[in-house]
């Protein structure tokens, strides 16, 4: 049973343990439970910051994560804030924006130039002594809209967060209720099919959902949304959400948690919280009947918690966790949870990349422990290889040069975040070394809209796109030669990226119409192609398509070239299982359809001897 004066006397001994092994002189006035962080405020933050190896002696002796806050009587006002930091930069004209969060104490500048980006975070300390706000400096986007809009909620809501924060951090720093261990995995959404991921790990002192996400394509078998309601669980129950990356089939469901009295915290990395908000809003705007509204979007957005990679935290009295990069995509991540006193260990991959991309890097697998891995099998079957990435680039460019040879006009399928933003960025180095050369390269402005993270979260980015940065190379991410897709143009000898990636909808359907009966023109298929989409029956060879209920034949050529998957092809998926160390005791496939799963389930039995899953959505398996 719960005992409070137990918890207290715990409490007590924490905050003795920090006082006791801080500098006097950094004037403490309060230490809080805030979310998964203890929190120490400071009249004299400066002190803390510039003696960072007290603060992670500390978080070693009491094993939880510590944030340094400054103390709100020392913060000036944002006016003066502004002309402070000002005042001590070199090249003021570069900063484009100034936002500040008091719930944190923290002002997030926006500069546009990595000169500045540098001088700022060199100045970082004497400018909190200064301003009395931790300050953070990143690069601004092209547009800023977005981050304006959530920091104004954000900023109006100050007081509501931090109660929202001290709530969260006495339910995650309570005393465990018992001392047995126990955990399973129900499976709500994304087992043996693609779409809707969703599961719940359930402790003795703990319900923690993994993703929620909707089913972004119609399909009569199976719901749209997660099957949470099969177990009767109310809001008030669920202790966490975690969010993977911002694809919708992984967090489309999110706001209607909200919408439904859910008031615990969501957590993702600080790319994926902005990047998912900006794809729901646009769910919301493109939908005839949405599943929720931009009120429970908002809503959402004030209970988010951003953490960082390799972060150890908190999120429950029994269980914490690291977000790792998983390759898919920027800020996409793989979570390991850490159940009880390192009982059991499970790490869920989300959609993973085990292979070179040039926009991020190959996803991290140095886990000091795993006994269960819960990995993605998109591409599961064993014929589901691909060409090394040289070889892809190589036949892609083969196949652009001679279609603009002929002077026809080549269609390329995207998705609007992830693949598209990596193929944009790969026409432009092939385009720089002059292996293409097509007239213009069309994008949809959904696309370069999403440009605007990869700007700002540079530091999530691949280490040859980091460098191109450091060395303030001009266009460091290609972006300055696409231009933006306008519904009249002339694209002779020229490429567009548009959505959806499987030609089931959107400005690639109206594309295609155009060059439909053109066979100097052709559509490349770099996109896996589910099950009875369009692009799939493109791919198997049809000729005569329905789309929108219209038939359409198609004379131009299809090419459809592999190796551009952000998705782990079957090779990497088993390469990565044999990295893990030590050795798995359970493994459990999802994200893919029925036949992919079970294959890499058998597959990963027979050659690594491992007990293996290929589970069906609302089962559930035990795992401690």
């Amino acid at each position: 049973m719960y005992d409070r004066v137990q918890d207290e006397e715990r409490n007590q001994n924490i905050v003795a343990a920090i006082l006791n092994n801080i500098p006097s002189d950094s004037e403490i006035t309060k230490i809080e439970y805030e979310g998964p962080f203890i929190v120490l405020y400071s009249k004299k933050p400066t002190v803390l910051l510039e003696n960072q190896e007290i603060i992670s002696k500390m978080v070693n002796s009491i094993k939880k994560r510590i944030v340094i806050r400054t103390d709100i009587s020392i913060r000036a006002a944002e006016e003066s804030v502004n002309q402070i930091i000002n005042s001590s930069c070199s090249y003021p004209n570069s900063i484009s924006e100034i936002f500040f969060d008091p719930a944190l104490g923290e002002a997030t500048v926006f500069v546009d130039d990595f000169r500045t980006q540098t001088e700022l975070s060199q100045l970082e300390i004497a400018l909190v002594e200064k301003t009395g706000w931790k300050l953070m400096c990143r690069r601004a986007p092209r547009n800023l809209s977005l981050v304006k809009s959530v920091n104004e909620i954000l900023h109006s809501l100050s007081e509501e967060r931090m109660s929202f924060y001290k709530r969260v951090g006495e339910k995650i720093f309570r005393q465990k209720l018992s001392g047995s261990e126990e955990a399973s995995i129900v499976c709500l959404g994304g087992f043996s099919e693609i779409g809707r991921s969703a599961m719940l790990i359930v402790t003795h002192e703990s319900k923690i959902l993994l993703d929620f996400g909707i089913k972004s394509y119609k399909d009569e078998d199976t719901d749209i949304l997660p099957r949470l309601d099969i177990y009767g669980i109310g809001m008030d129950e669920i202790d966490a959400v975690i969010i993977s990356h911002a694809h919708l089939d992984h967090c489309g469901a999110v706001p209607i948690l909200c919408k439904y009295g859910y008031d615990g915290p969501v957590y993702c990395t600080e790319p994926t919280f902005l990047i998912m908000i900006a794809v729901l809003q646009d769910y919301v705007s493109r939908s005839k009947e949405p599943l929720y509204s931009t009120r429970d979007i908002e809503s959402l957005i004030t209970h988010v918690i951003p953490l960082n990679f390799g972060a150890v935290t908190d999120i429950s009295p029994d269980v914490r966790i690291t977000f790792v990069n998983s390759g898919h995509m920027i800020g996409s991540a793989s979570t390991h949870l850490h159940i009880g006193n390192g009982d059991h260990n499970i790490v869920y991959t989300g959609d993973l990349k085990f292979g070179r991309l040039n926009t991020v890097d190959n996803a991290f697998w140095n886990f000091p422990r795993a006994e269960t891995l819960v990995i993605e099998s998109t591409n599961g079957n064993r014929d589901d290889k691909f060409v090394t990435r040289d070889v892809a680039e190589e036949n892609l460019a083969k196949s652009i040069n001679s279609t603009i040879q002929e002077g026809g006009r080549l269609l390329i399928p995207v998705p609007v975040l992830g693949q598209s933003q990596e193929i944009c960025v790969t026409l432009g180095m092939l385009r720089s070394v002059k292996m293409i050369n097509p007239e213009n390269i069309f994008v949809d402005e959904k696309i370069l809209d999403m440009f605007n993270f990869y700007e700002m979260y540079s530091d999530y980015l691949s280490k040859p796109l980091k460098q191109r940065i450091s060395d303030q190379i001009g266009d460091p991410l290609f972006i300055n030669s696409l231009l933006k897709l306008e519904p009249s143009v002339k694209w002779e000898k020229s490429i567009i990226l548009c959505p959806s990636s499987m030609l089931t909808d959107g400005p690639s359907v109206t594309y295609l119409s155009q060059i439909a009966n053109d066979p100097l023109s052709k559509v490349i298929l770099l996109s896996e192609q589910f099950q009875s989409t369009p692009g799939r029956s493109l791919q198997e060879g049809e000729r005569n398509i329905t789309i929108g209920g219209k038939n359409l034949e198609i004379k131009c050529s299809i090419n459809v070239i592999p190796g551009f998957s952000i998705h782990s092809d079957y090779n990497q998926l088993l390469a990565y299982v044999n990295r893990l160390k030590p050795k798995l005791k359970k493994v459990i496939t999802n994200h893919g359809e029925g036949k992919k799963c079970q294959n890499l389930s058998n597959s990963i039995n027979k050659i690594f001897k491992i007990q293996s899953f290929h589970p069906l959505v609302q089962e559930s398996i035990k795992v401690l």
